[in-house]
Order: structure tokens, then sequence, then C-alpha cells
């Protein structure tokens, strides 16, 4: 059974979430604070961790970085804070969607099981995709860069795997954030540039010029295909 840790520091939230979400056929444990959170994520390896931002001694950043630290499982982010530069500080240590405060238990649903899917894989596509000294294996969702292991977050891994999948083919940020998330979410276009960051300090051999995941200023992004790598 899929495994959820909870994190807030609201009782009520916590078992609203917990209830909901048991309800679904989830298994869910709880923690009330950062240090608690760290605990148990230690202890039960959640497979996906829903994480308030303010919490009491470690807040939620800090402990999605150390999370990050050690694993890339899947982490929502539970915020009240509406300034999207906020939410992209999420973002860029690591979290893969947020949920606005004050939010529906089935709203929170459905991003948990649309972030899951992300996270392990979609067995329609290819099961490998290769380019230059990347591979992909989609199937087991592994990436590989010169024959090494690359530790991807699932939204940096699906976001690897739809340009590996359209080289050539440029795309703008709102098409990557429909095509990753099945919907659009406007206030988080930007985000797509702290996912592309992330994701090329991991797979080029520099960042600052890359040489497969290529910027179209003032259109968006698109992967190299053959003859434009490098």
């Amino acid at each position: 059974m899929t495994s959820i840790l909870v994190v807030d520091d609201e009782e009520w939230v916590l078992q609203l979430v917990q209830g909901y979400l048991e309800q679904a056929g989830f298994n869910v444990v709880t923690a009330a604070d950062g240090t608690g959170a760290l605990a148990k994520f230690n202890t039960y390896r959640p497979d996906l961790v829903v994480l308030d931002w303010m919490l009491p001694g470690l807040d939620g950043i800090e402990v999605a970085k150390r999370i990050r630290q050690q694993s890339n499982v899947p982490i929502i982010m539970l915020t009240a804070r509406a300034d999207e530069g906020d939410r992209i500080k999420g973002l860029e240590l690591g979290a893969d969607d947020y949920v606005v405060k004050p939010f529906s238990a089935r709203e929170l649903e459905a991003r948990v099981r649309a972030v899951l899917r992300r996270s392990q894989g979609d067995s329609g596509k290819p099961a490998v995709l290769e380019f230059g000294d990347i591979r992909l294996d989609i199937d087991q969702h592994e990436a590989w860069l010169s024959g090494l292991l690359v530790e991807l977050s699932p939204m940096e891994f699906d976001l690897l795997v739809f340009l590996m999948e359209h080289p050539g083919r440029v795309f703008t940020r709102l098409e990557l954030l429909e095509a990753l998330r099945g919907t659009t979410y406007e206030s988080f276009e930007r985000s797509i540039d702290s996912h592309i960051k992330r994701l090329r300090q991991k797979i080029e051999p520099d960042p600052k010029i890359p040489r497969y995941v290529k910027t179209v200023f003032g259109v968006g992004y698109k992967f190299a295909k053959g003859g434009e790598e490098g």
C-alpha cells in the first residue's frame, strides 16, 4: 500500500487529511513539527510527503531541504503563502507541487495521485530514451549520464522524458506545465525555470552553456536534436 507522510502543526488539518487519504486507500502517518517529520520520514520511508510550509522549529522549507539531501521522494507543499517568489523558493529546493490553503481534501487527493503517477512513470512510453551521454530507463525510472546514475526528482525526470520525446520542438512554460501536470497553473509558470535550472545542474557538462536542454529566448525550452548537440 502506498504510504504518505502528512506534516502540519494544526491538529484538525492532520485529522482531515489523514482521514480522507486513508479512505482513498493510502497508508498515512503524521507529524506535527519539523523534527518529528524527519524522524517519521527516516522510520517509515514514505512514498510521498505532504508538508506544511509554516512549522514550529524547523520550517517546511528546511525539512524539504533535508529530505532532498537523502531522497527524491515526491513532496507536496501546503502553504497559505500567495507570493509567487515564496513558492518558487520551495520548488527550487525540491518540492514537486503546491496546494494553497484553504484547500479541499478532494483537491489534495487529486494532486497526490498526479504526483505519484509522475513518480511511478508510464508503462505506455518507450522503455529507454538515449541521446549523447544521457540514457533514461523509463520502466526503472532511472537516469544515467556517462554511465553514472543521476538522482532526479519525479518532476525533473518527467520533464527530461517529455523533452527528449520531442527533440527539437520548442515548448512554452505553460505547455510544459500542462503536459506534466495535466492542467495549467499560470501562477506557477515560472516554476518550470526552477526545475530546468536544477535539471541542468545535474545533466549538463556546463549548466551555463546547455548542451541538451536549450532555452529559446522569448518562447520557452527545447531538447537538442541530432546535429544540435553541443
